[in-house]
């Protein structure tokens, strides 16, 4: 019995990360989308945040997309769903960053005292 709830977790899971990297990612390069995937799964695993994918993601002022409905308005491509899978499965380009933003938008200037690991795209990735 738990094989199959699983299973059905892991749609969910796959699904809602993919229309994240839509709203987050689209336009970036696939090892980017890939990344604000692991940014997520990251902070499941890390204490300071809720500890399910979809605690992360709609953790109030957590992602601007989720904020601003974007998340449901964009349809994931095929390759938002690849890049959703292919983190679940352990790929992580961003070697364990919490947070990630796009420096050609406003953002908060706290974001700038956390530790840059990468810039992949149009995103710095730090934690």
């Amino acid at each position: 019995a738990s094989a199959p709830a699983s299973g059905v977790t892991r749609a969910e899971d796959v699904e809602l990360l993919a229309r994240l990297i839509a709203a987050e990612a689209q336009g970036e390069p696939y090892v980017g989308q890939v990344a604000v995937a692991a940014v997520v799964l990251n902070r499941v695993r890390n204490p300071g945040f809720p500890n399910s994918l979809s605690g992360v993601i709609y953790q109030p002022r957590a992602f601007e997309s989720v904020s601003n409905g974007l998340i449901w308005r964009r349809t994931p491509s095929d390759e938002a769903y690849r890049a959703a899978r292919d983190a679940l499965n352990g790929w992580d380009p961003t070697y364990g960053a919490l947070f990630f933003w796009n420096p050609s938008k406003p953002v908060s200037p706290w974001i700038w005292s956390r530790q840059i690991i990468v810039r992949i795209g149009n995103h710095v990735f730090a934690r």
